[in-house]
């Protein structure tokens, strides 16, 4: 695939997708390199496409919400400084948004800024968070309350990274391609709905078609609207209730299939406003959201209360009102920023009958 040039008034920046791994050679050759790299993803490929890096010393750090968090970053920046590491640094970081999000948020803060190369190995990553130049850290039990704006000089996508995946995580990410397709309007679900089943099999054709589309989806949305003012809040379509049942369920859930809870929570509330009929609710939810659903995303224990209570941390928050992208029957999308606390947990209380609603059509 052909690579592509993100614009960016932050500095521009390539996607590239490789098949073979020289990429990674390339990498070693960088001057004054500092390696950041996901402990099972090392595990994982650290004898294979990963096996040019173990002749540089590399900081592996845990997947984990802890790490991207101002003590986990802490950790990371004495480890760069012991390495003796200047203004002229590059970080290096391999994984998925944990790694993401706390190496590029201290690319951005040590020595005011160096520069830095991310090559996602999730789905997630690979379709979605590699590029936006969001940096974000949780703070205490809130979900990405912290970060800053700053892009890599370059994104590396190798798709044989993801075919380790557990079920969990490859359909977290699945999850955020789905999102990413129903942000861009109809005609993109119907051309991704007929795919649903190949991407299930996790056919690799089709893995990168997807993840390609959903990166053009999202460069529409980034290079209009870079520091999220207008447009671009509409890709936190999910994200409301979604990043709210993470802090509630202390992450138990995985960020992509708690985004496609909280569509399906969104729906309920358009539909309780009338902007959304439930047959199109439940339609949609059998036909594309239902399949990235694993036992992960279970509801069982769901803490009502604990979610909405987290809503009121949502960043996008303006106003008294809990702030939630609804949509409308077209799934044409709207921020709106008066969503009550009855209105949330009357939703809530509805999930478990949607899903089930949803998965009687597919019976």
């Amino acid at each position: 695939m052909n690579p592509l040039t993100i614009r960016s008034r932050l500095g521009d920046y390539d996607v590239d997708f490789r098949d073979d791994a020289d990429w990674a050679l390339g990498l070693c050759e960088l001057d004054n390199a500092f390696f950041v790299v996901d402990e099972l993803v090392w595990r994982l490929h650290g004898e294979g496409c990963l096996a040019p890096l173990a002749t540089r010393p590399l900081h592996l750090v845990p997947a984990t919400e802890e790490t991207k968090t101002l003590e986990g970053v802490g950790d990371l920046c004495a480890g760069m400084i012991a390495q003796a590491a200047k203004r002229n640094a590059v970080i290096v970081s391999v994984g998925g948004g944990v790694v993401q999000d706390a190496t590029g948020f201290l690319a951005s803060v040590i020595y005011r800024g160096v520069d830095w190369v991310y090559v996602p190995s999730t789905l997630l990553a690979q379709a979605d968070s590699c590029i936006g130049a969001k940096t974000s850290l949780n703070f205490r039990h809130f979900k990405n309350l912290l970060g800053t704006m700053y892009p890599p000089k370059r994104v590396i996508i190798h798709p044989p990274l993801v075919a380790t995946l557990n079920d969990d995580h490859f359909f977290s990410g699945l999850g955020e391609i789905v999102k990413m397709h129903i942000v861009a309007g109809p005609d993109a679900t119907k051309r991704l709905e007929p795919r649903m089943a190949a991407l299930c099999r996790r056919e690799q054709a089709s893995i990168g078609d997807a993840v390609r589309t959903s990166l053009l989806i999202k460069q529409q949305f980034i290079e209009e609207d870079e520091f999220d003012r207008g447009r671009r809040r509409l890709l936190n379509f999910g994200h409301c209730f979604g990043h709210a049942i993470e802090s509630a369920t202390d992450f138990a859930v995985p960020h992509g299939q708690a985004v496609v809870l909280g569509i399906v929570l969104a729906g309920l509330v358009s539909c309780a406003r009338g902007r959304l009929t439930r047959a199109r609710l439940d339609e949609t939810t059998a036909r594309l959201l239902l399949p990235t659903l694993t036992s992960a995303a279970s509801i069982d224990d769901l803490a009502r209360g604990a979610v909405v209570e987290a809503m009121h941390h949502d960043k996008k928050r303006s106003g008294t009102g809990l702030a939630v992208v609804v949509p409308d029957d077209d799934w044409g999308l709207v921020l709106v920023s008066d969503v009550t606390e009855a209105e949330a947990s009357r939703a809530l209380d509805e999930l478990p009958g949607a899903l089930e609603s949803a998965r009687s059509r597919t019976a």
